[in-house]
């Protein structure tokens, strides 16, 4: 495992730029920052593990998928944890298609930009 600095810098900005929107409401907050997210997440991983970007596009959207899953099954009430707003940011508690439809554009966009970038690993 190699740190990639580049990578860790985009995915900075990009939580900065999250946090920024978590302030806001409405489709900026609700839609764009789970465009965003994926991103984030995808130049997260991107920073510590050297792996083909396609790879770690696959995982990017099936840990958001998973998540939204989650938020189907209203899995933060399931394991007793509906008070803790810890557990509501993190997993959420509202499915949305929408949602799925964000992360996916998200993960389109990065990995299109990674290829025409011509990113094979780090």
């Amino acid at each position: 495992m190699r740190l990639h600095i580049k990578s860790l810098i985009i995915s900075l900005l990009l939580l900065i730029t999250e946090l920024l929107i978590a302030q806001t409401s409405g489709f900026i907050r609700h839609t764009f920052g789970d465009y965003l997210v994926v991103i984030l997440l995808y130049y997260v991983l991107k920073s510590f593990f050297n792996l083909p970007p396609k790879t770690i596009a696959i995982a990017v959207l099936l840990i958001s998928y998973t998540i939204e899953t989650l938020q189907y099954f209203n899995f933060v009430k399931l394991i007793g944890l509906s008070n803790s707003k810890i557990a509501n940011i993190m997993i959420g508690n509202t499915f949305s298609i929408s949602d799925l439809i964000a992360y996916t554009l998200g993960v389109i966009t990065v990995y299109s930009i990674e290829k025409k970038l011509g990113t094979k690993n780090h």
